[in-house]
């Protein structure tokens, strides 16, 4: 098993550019289905949960290749709608394969997706939505199974403003028969590039980044070439590990307004945020102020950049205050950070933050992976030798964190 190995107290300084983002890349992978033509995603991640995609795609027929950081994509061969339970455990953004085979197919098998143990996340928004659309749902021993003879479009009332059940949706809904509306759906800025790609292929749909999406069912897709949106998410952790370490870097290929929530609360604990076209720099004086954060669906703050924001935090000179709001499981990396000397109390959904002398290095474990980012990032700022274990669930998300943060400055290896 790999490890980081971190000699903290070194100020990050200098520019980085920022890759295709994660959580808008997967769910663009499998909408590629829907077209039977081939894909071109440019700048695309070379990241595991990328590479988990390719393989369920390529198990089912189709062929793929990398040329250089352009994923290409030929779906015309796909042979079949039964998904790999084994590669499907590995990740759970697997289960947005749903949409595209049923569209693709009529029906699907898959298993109960796997991925970071964040706590329960329950599938029952796609399914309930699917029922509407005329799908037969049948759950037994652990799969999956998905049918129907005549899918057709549906008005959908989300519950809960799911990313997940919003793009498998609008990923059946985009071949289905009729039109669908889908009320109280997720805004984030991935829904908004799923929509954008499909348009490109020929999709009708619009209203992405509001609350009300409308589908128009079409026969057919074409082939596309397209660049996938900045990881808003790596983003964020690169401008954190800048505050954690009192430095100075530039991002570059980044869309400023996808980090509002996140610039305004680096604001607010003290560094100066500079926005430019695709270029964000962050400034960070020595002293930083405490901050509260909730976690809430875009555009609030997001869930995923809050263990992150937990080990700066843990530097602050004021207490801060973190609630919580999505996932019950998220605290995990607080009880790491703890090891390292943090005062950190955590109760239910709620993590109290008080201030340190300092952060030591020593070694933790990466549970999940923005809390195995959180980790590195903690280990920036350590006194002495920080070594991070379980770097796995580390490189679900980012392509190489390590060489990224070697070239602003930082010191830290990858190790067996």
């Amino acid at each position: 098993m790999s490890k980081y190995i971190i000699h903290g107290g070194k100020r990050l300084e200098g520019e980085l550019h920022i890759d295709a983002s994660k959580n808008a890349v997967l769910p663009i992978i499998a909408a590629t289905i829907l077209s039977g033509n081939t894909t071109y995603l440019y700048n695309c991640p070379r990241i595991v949960d990328v590479e988990t995609m390719v393989d369920i795609l390529k198990q089912l027929g189709c062929k793929i290749k990398w040329d250089n950081k352009t994923l290409i994509i030929d779906t015309s061969t796909i042979q079949s709608y039964d998904i790999s339970e084994q590669l499907v455990r590995k990740m759970r953004s697997s289960i947005i394969l749903l949409g595209a085979i049923i569209g693709k197919f009529g029906k699907a098998k898959i298993s109960y997706p796997g991925g970071c143990p964040l706590g329960a996340r329950p599938i029952d928004l796609h399914l309930s939505a699917f029922k509407k659309m005329g799908i037969t749902v049948t759950e037994e021993h652990g799969f999956i199974i998905c049918e129907s003879s005549h899918l057709r479009g549906a008005k959908i009332n989300l519950d809960f403003p799911s990313v997940g059940a919003t793009e498998n949706i609008m990923l059946a809904a985009t071949l289905a028969a009729g039109d669908t509306i889908i009320y109280n759906t997720a805004r984030e800025p991935e829904i908004v590039d799923l929509q954008n790609y499909l348009n490109a292929c020929g999709a009708k749909i619009s209203g992405a980044g509001t609350e009300t999406i409308y589908i128009q069912g079409v026969k057919r897709l074409h082939s596309v070439s397209y660049k996938v949106i900045p990881d808003r998410i790596i983003a964020g952790t690169y401008l954190v590990a800048a505050a954690i370490t009192r430095g100075t870097v530039t991002l570059k290929d980044v869309y400023p307004s996808h980090l509002r929530a996140i610039t305004s609360k680096l604001e607010e604990a003290g560094c100066t945020i500079v926005e430019d076209v695709n270029q964000i720099t962050l400034i960070s004086p020595k002293e930083l102020k405490g901050v509260n954060i909730t976690t809430e669906p875009y555009p609030g703050y997001p869930t995923d950049m809050q263990s992150q924001m937990m080990a700066l935090l843990c530097t602050c000179n004021e207490m801060s205050i973190i609630k919580e709001n999505l996932f019950e499981a998220r605290f995990k990396a607080a009880y790491e950070l703890i090891r390292m000397g943090a005062n950190i109390s955590v109760e239910g959904r709620i993590a109290i933050i008080k201030p340190t002398a300092f952060l030591m290095g020593t070694t933790v474990y990466a549970e999940d992976l923005r809390g195995g980012a959180a980790l590195v990032l903690a280990g920036l700022a350590a006194r002495g030798t920080t070594v991070v274990e379980d770097i796995e669930h580390i490189k679900r998300g980012y392509q190489d964190i390590a060489l990224d943060l070697r070239s602003i400055g930082a010191s830290i290896q990858e190790r067996e």
